[in-house]
């Protein structure tokens, strides 16, 4: 299962790079496409740091680091490849997967920052309540780490370029959101830690079978 959570929120990373290029529109409110998918990654570390422990969450937020370093330098040696003669989209795939070098600083740093809180302050309440009130600290870890996410990001990504007026907005709407998933995916994180935690009595029930055959 460990395996398919750290693949999961690798994927989920990269493809929020890709859809926060669109903004959508609910109720009058504004938002990147991306945050559907972001929120998900938050969901992931909560759910590895409980089953597997602080050490595995801290690896998946490093490893996904690196690969979105990696994954942008391969979307910028892309766009910068000589278009085919017939291939008429190079704009639009400039547009769509290029982004700009602030926007991208912006998404890292705010990664970074996020990500580590959200580890430190889940296995922090892991220390003082051991196994029981998972939905204290996966709601406070995640509700803590994503405010920091949003103003890093909106302020890195977007200070100086739009009012301070639509910028303290943006990072109100999208905080907003960002609270309401983490509300909702608390009975998915109880599910999960459940699976995983049956997934690894299983495992350690079947290794001495397998070594009695060895």
């Amino acid at each position: 299962m460990l395996m398919y959570l750290n693949a999961l929120f690798v994927g989920l990373l990269i493809l929020s790079n890709i859809l926060g290029v669109k903004l959508f529109s609910v109720g009058g409110f504004v938002l990147p496409a991306a945050v559907i998918v972001y929120v998900v990654t938050y969901l992931i570390t909560d759910v590895i740091g409980e089953v597997y422990g602080k050490e595995a969450a801290s690896k998946t937020v490093k490893a996904g680091f690196v690969t979105q370093v990696i994954a942008m330098l391969f979307i910028l040696v892309a766009i910068a490849l000589p278009s085919a003669p017939f291939f008429e989209q190079q704009a639009e795939f400039q547009s769509i997967l290029g982004g700009s070098f602030r926007v991208m600083l912006a998404s890292l740093a705010s990664y970074l920052v996020s990500q580590h809180t959200d580890v430190a302050i889940f296995h922090k309440l892991k220390q003082k309540h051991g196994t029981n009130k998972l939905w204290l600290r996966n709601n406070v870890s995640t509700m803590t780490s994503q405010l920091l996410d949003t103003v890093v990001f909106i302020s890195i990504a977007f200070y100086g370029t739009i009012p301070m007026s639509a910028l303290l907005a943006m990072i109100g709407t999208q905080y907003a959101f960002k609270w309401m998933v983490a509300i909702i995916d608390t009975p998915i994180a109880y599910a999960l830690v459940k699976w995983g935690r049956k997934e690894q009595i299983n495992s350690t029930t079947m290794q001495p079978e397998a070594n009695s055959f060895s």
